[in-house]
């Protein structure tokens, strides 16, 4: 079965919002993502002013008007263009290659929590070369002392090696 993983990446820090799930995203799916994302306390578009989409059929029109009239204005990237939305597919591929296609997922519940400890990993514990081979959101006291620890998410599928302290 496939789901659709709707995602905003924020393409300064490259910190990537998951929005929601489905097998099948419909007016109302796309409608309730849209207003998780513009949500005036926690939304994840909160602060910016342009979002940039595909050209998708799936970007329905209740979602734009709701998107807009949060002020965020909707650019569409160009026909046969994957290069000018270079981000987001390289977060796909990264998600794709380090982990969903080397597991076997039995439901939602299973995809969510996946994806879940794949953007905790992408976040704090994977080096960004765009970013200077540093992490988004590093943790803090991780550097210090002579003992290497590792840690491990997924059952091992994702590794991250640091100094104890």
């Amino acid at each position: 079965m496939t789901y659709y993983t709707l995602f905003a990446l924020d393409l300064r820090t490259r910190r990537v919002h998951v929005a929601g799930s489905t097998p099948h995203p419909d007016d109302a799916f796309m409608a309730q993502t849209a207003r998780y994302l513009t949500d005036a306390v926690d939304g994840s578009l909160r602060g910016y002013r342009v979002l940039i989409c595909d050209r998708d059929t799936k970007w329905t029109e209740g979602f734009r008007r709701l998107i807009e009239g949060a002020g965020v204005r909707i650019v569409q990237s160009p026909l046969q263009a994957p290069n000018a939305n270079a981000y987001a597919e390289r977060f796909v591929r990264s998600i794709r290659e380090e982990c969903l296609d080397r597991l076997i997922l039995f439901g939602e519940r299973r995809l969510r929590h996946v994806v879940a400890q794949f953007v905790a990993h992408y976040h704090g514990e994977r080096n960004h070369q765009g970013l200077g081979n540093k992490l988004i959101a590093p943790g803090c006291g991780q550097n210090g002392g002579t003992h290497v620890c590792c840690r491990e998410r997924l059952g091992g599928r994702l590794r991250y090696y640091h100094r104890a302290a």
